[in-house]
Protein backbone atom coordinates (compact mmCIF):
# COMPACT_ATOMS: atom_id res chain seq x y z
CA UNK A 1 0.00 0.00 0.00
CA UNK A 2 2.55 2.50 1.25
CA UNK A 3 4.32 1.91 -2.79
CA UNK A 4 1.01 3.75 -4.44
CA UNK A 5 1.53 7.00 -2.04
CA UNK A 6 -2.80 6.69 -0.98
CA UNK A 7 -3.30 10.15 0.56
CA UNK A 8 -0.04 11.50 0.85
CA UNK A 9 -0.67 14.77 -0.89
CA UNK A 10 -1.59 18.09 0.10
CA UNK A 11 -4.84 18.28 -0.31
CA UNK A 12 -5.04 14.65 1.53
CA UNK A 13 -3.69 16.26 4.71
CA UNK A 14 -5.28 19.27 4.74
CA UNK A 15 -9.18 17.99 4.44
CA UNK A 16 -8.31 15.36 6.73
CA UNK A 17 -7.06 17.79 9.51
CA UNK A 18 -9.96 20.07 8.85
CA UNK A 19 -12.28 16.97 9.40
CA UNK A 20 -10.49 15.72 12.35
CA UNK A 21 -10.83 19.43 13.98
CA UNK A 22 -14.65 19.11 13.13
CA UNK A 23 -14.73 15.86 14.55
CA UNK A 24 -13.37 16.83 17.97
CA UNK A 25 -15.63 19.74 17.98
CA UNK A 26 -18.59 17.96 17.55
CA UNK A 27 -17.61 15.52 20.12
CA UNK A 28 -17.12 17.91 22.61
CA UNK A 29 -20.00 19.72 21.92
CA UNK A 30 -22.00 16.51 21.51
CA UNK A 31 -20.78 15.57 25.40
CA UNK A 32 -21.31 19.04 26.51
CA UNK A 33 -25.48 18.61 25.36
CA UNK A 34 -24.85 21.76 22.93
CA UNK A 35 -26.02 21.22 19.69
CA UNK A 36 -25.89 24.73 18.18
CA UNK A 37 -21.60 23.49 18.97
CA UNK A 38 -22.69 19.92 17.61
CA UNK A 39 -23.69 21.69 14.35
CA UNK A 40 -20.72 23.95 13.99
CA UNK A 41 -18.64 21.03 14.22
CA UNK A 42 -20.48 18.66 11.50
CA UNK A 43 -20.44 22.17 9.48
CA UNK A 44 -16.49 22.13 9.77
CA UNK A 45 -16.73 18.49 8.86
CA UNK A 46 -18.35 19.19 5.10
CA UNK A 47 -15.96 22.02 5.12
CA UNK A 48 -12.96 19.92 5.36
CA UNK A 49 -14.39 18.01 2.57
CA UNK A 50 -14.82 20.77 -0.02
CA UNK A 51 -11.65 22.51 0.91
CA UNK A 52 -9.76 18.97 -0.15
CA UNK A 53 -11.66 18.91 -3.31
CA UNK A 54 -10.95 21.87 -4.38
CA UNK A 55 -7.16 21.42 -3.66
CA UNK A 56 -7.73 18.59 -5.43
CA UNK A 57 -8.77 20.59 -8.54
CA UNK A 58 -6.26 23.04 -8.32
CA UNK A 59 -3.59 20.34 -8.52
CA UNK A 60 -2.42 19.59 -5.77
CA UNK A 61 -4.06 16.41 -5.15
CA UNK A 62 -3.13 12.87 -6.44
CA UNK A 63 -3.53 13.06 -10.49
CA UNK A 64 -6.39 11.15 -11.81
CA UNK A 65 -5.54 8.04 -13.62
CA UNK A 66 -5.63 7.87 -17.37
CA UNK A 67 -8.11 4.93 -18.88
CA UNK A 68 -6.63 2.61 -21.27
CA UNK A 69 -8.91 1.59 -23.91
CA UNK A 70 -8.23 -1.72 -25.44
CA UNK A 71 -7.88 -1.14 -29.65
CA UNK A 72 -9.85 -3.92 -31.22
CA UNK A 73 -12.02 -5.15 -28.11
CA UNK A 74 -14.89 -6.96 -28.65
CA UNK A 75 -17.96 -6.73 -26.00
CA UNK A 76 -21.17 -8.83 -26.45
CA UNK A 77 -23.02 -6.75 -28.33
CA UNK A 78 -20.78 -6.94 -31.13
CA UNK A 79 -21.39 -10.68 -31.41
Amino acid sequence: MSGNSHGHTLAGWTGATIIFIGFCVGGVFMVLAEPIGFWVGIVIIVLGGVVGLVMRLMGLGMPLPEKKIAVGARTSADG
